[in-house]
């Protein structure tokens, strides 16, 4: 459970992506990139959370209690005011915070994590994407408002599902090493030593995705974590990360993300001058 303030998050020496927010009528909405991060504050406002990938660490949400997580990709979170947050993570992972700022309370008391809903995958996808591309045109008041209905018009459901945390885990590392090249879903479903046809089913209900989806997204963080941590030419990343070109790896960006790979690069190069000349006055 990644529910965080982005003044604790911790910042790496490399290029980082730099921290998106955008501020609309009574709601503020941020874009935090992966990172490794420790927090510890009592929430003074209501926060609606959204994981667009798997995290892991400790954390300690309402409660003295400090106890392992696993948070599962594309999973809706909310965190009431007045909460006590404590949460780290060694990765991290890419998250999208919205506050309401005006002091009106949202619905619930009660904070939680790994809630599966398409709307708010859809909407978490589309308020990314218009970060990304600095667009603040958009109708960012009704994708906050939108969302904040998906926190307050469903109670929380625990899906019972084959693929646990620890599956994902597994999963994730498999994933992760075998990116350079081919993966299938027969593959990754052998590991979990699922039928291929239960896999898909399981990971879909259990991540509000398709295994192949997922490893475009997998691919697609792995792109942005090399454009963050090497100097690695675009090319190289794009054949490194399992796509076939870096005209490949493009249009996954833009269709995904909203944004090229060489524009994402060029923002956070453009954050990194900015904060140095800030350091410096």
């Amino acid at each position: 459970m990644a529910f965080m303030s982005h003044r604790n998050r911790s910042h790496p020496l490399t290029v980082a992506e730099p921290i998106r927010r955008v501020e609309a009528g009574p709601w503020a909405i941020e874009l935090l990139p992966g990172a490794a991060y420790s927090a510890r504050y009592v929430a003074t406002q209501s926060a609606i959370g959204f994981a667009f990938d798997s995290q892991r660490g400790v954390h300690a949400i309402g409660t003295d209690r400090i106890r392992p997580f696993d948070a599962m990709p594309n999973g809706l979170a909310f965190v009431p005011a007045g909460c006590d947050v404590l949460s780290e993570s060694p990765k991290g992972g890419e998250y999208l915070r919205v506050i309401r700022t005006d002091g009106t309370a949202l619905a619930g008391d009660r904070a939680f994590n790994n809630r599966i809903d398409p709307q708010a995958i859809h909407l978490a996808s589309r308020m990314r994407s218009a970060l990304l591309k600095t667009s603040l045109d958009d109708d960012w008041e009704s994708w906050a408002l939108n969302l904040a209905e998906r926190v307050e018009g469903h109670a929380t459901v625990t899906h019972q599902s084959s693929i646990t945390g620890s599956r994902m885990r597994l999963l994730d590392e498999f994933i992760d090493a075998g990116l350079g090249g081919p993966l299938s879903v027969s593959t990754m479903a052998q590991l979990l030593n699922l039928s291929e046809g239960y896999f898909m089913r399981a990971f879909k209900q259990v991540t509000g995705k398709s295994p192949h989806s997922y490893l475009i997204d997998r691919r697609l963080a792995k792109a942005r974590a090399s454009m963050r941590d090497t100097t690695a030419s675009l090319s190289q990343i794009a054949l490194a990360c399992g796509f076939a070109s870096q005209a490949h790896m493009t249009t996954a960006f833009k269709q995904r993300l909203g944004v090229s790979p060489a524009q994402l690069r060029t923002d956070s190069l453009n954050s990194l001058i900015t904060d140095k000349q800030h350091s410096s006055i």
